[in-house]
């Protein structure tokens, strides 16, 4: 029976603020890079689906904080798959530090596109030749919650260059989520509570587009919506701190 995979990381400097603290998309990447590792050990990676033109797009996000840890603190991301579906496939983390005490945790939901097109493949196949990696474990908490509507207090605009774009020539999550984080203040994003970060990807932005960043801010809270090119809404997301 398949078991939790367990990697090690260390909070590096270029991951902190001005706090000492990991920032929250610098652990975002951590997870993220965690999934990628953890598909290739596992024989269904970026690598294998490229031989077919098929690569993993991340579909949505949730990622819990508890306490964001401080320089060159040792932790470790724990990582599962617990279902296959034909359009989406569920991977949890935990992260824990050097005491085996959980400070985080993250849902991922992903989908297979076609690179050519650009559009979701069914991805059953992977479920019925890697049905050994799927652990009999749920996810540790909610699943991604989707932010249906957002009325924007203020606006941003972002030019997608070179270092915004991932393996996939679109922006990268961890782009996307600074840009967002940029436009709140920095009393809210210094606060030591939990923090919660949902995030939903409706379609791609890709090299070259003029990006707007819609932010609904409010006192613990705020919702995103990005667009490219005047386009509709091409990602949605909500963080929300705990009140004191």
């Amino acid at each position: 029976m398949a078991e939790i995979s367990r990697y090690p990381f260390r909070v590096e400097p270029q991951e902190v603020d001005f706090t000492l603290r990991a920032t929250l998309s610098s652990l975002g990447g951590a997870v993220l890079n965690t999934a990628g590792v953890d598909a290739y050990g596992k024989g269904f990676g970026v690598d294998v689906l490229n031989a077919d033109n098929h690569s993993w797009v991340l579909s949505r996000m949730a990622l819990e904080i508890d306490l964001r840890p401080m320089q060159y603190t040792d932790y470790t991301i724990g990582t599962w798959i617990s279902d296959y579906g034909r359009v989406l496939s569920t991977r949890n983390f935990t992260l824990t530090d050097a005491a085996g005490h959980e400070f985080g945790r993250a849902v991922t939901q992903w989908a297979m596109i076609d690179l050519t097109t650009r559009s979701a493949v069914d991805l059953s196949w992977v479920g019925r030749e890697h049905q050994e990696a799927v652990v009999p474990v749920p996810p540790p908490t909610d699943k991604p919650r989707k932010i249906r509507a957002v009325t924007p207090t203020q606006h941003a605009e972002h030019r997608v260059v070179y270092s915004d774009i991932d393996f996939n020539r679109h922006v990268n999550t961890m782009r996307y989520i600074e840009m967002m984080l940029d436009m709140l203040p920095v009393e809210m994003l210094t606060r030591e509570a939990p923090v919660r970060l949902d995030i939903h990807f409706l379609k791609e932005c890709r090299f070259g587009q003029t990006l707007s960043i819609g932010c609904e801010l409010h006192e613990h809270a705020a919702l995103f919506e990005v667009s490219g090119d005047g386009q509709s809404v091409a990602v949605r997301a909500g963080i929300e701190w705990q009140e004191a």
